[in-house]
């Protein structure tokens, strides 16, 4: 069971990436996301929340069952960037500009760790703290992204 638990903390491999890991697991959603829209799928609010909650719900498992092997917030688990990188895009029509912009908005908020994200990331442990840090990433990426959306269109 343990390589289910590594093919979910590592989005498929992606967290394997020998330089900037955070960066490919946010990819990975990034990657979704553009297949969607290529192919012209819908990705309606509940499917994206219930997505959300899965991804969610697998990183905490998967992360906790890792953390003795690969030690506390192993840089490989990037499961928690494809979840953030998510909950940036809830409400934002995807088109390459969005997918794109909610990408560097994401990562600028994940990277810098401003406003309680740093406080999150250093006291709360476990799968749990992997995940919650980029959940709030996610959150003043998404804020951002409304903002955006706003002022455009």
């Amino acid at each position: 069971m343990m390589w289910l638990h590594k093919a979910i903390a590592t989005v498929l491999g992606l967290g394997y990436a020998p330089k900037g890991p955070g960066t490919f697991g946010t990819l990975g959603g990034v990657i979704f996301l553009g297949i969607l829209l290529h192919f012209n799928i819908p990705l309606t609010l509940p499917t994206l929340l219930i997505l959300i909650v899965v991804t969610f719900v697998a990183g905490v498992i998967s992360t906790n069952q890792l953390i003795p092997q690969w030690g506390e917030d192993p840089q490989r688990v990037v499961m928690d960037e494809f979840n953030g990188y998510l909950i940036t895009m809830i409400l934002v029509p995807l088109s390459w500009t969005t997918i794109l912009l909610g990408f560097v908005l994401f990562r600028f908020f994940d990277i810098l760790k401003p406003l309680g994200i740093r406080t999150i990331d250093t006291k709360v442990k476990g799968g749990m703290g992997v995940m919650l840090d980029d959940v709030l990433a996610g959150i003043y990426a998404l804020i951002c992204m409304q903002i955006y959306l706003y002022f455009t269109n």
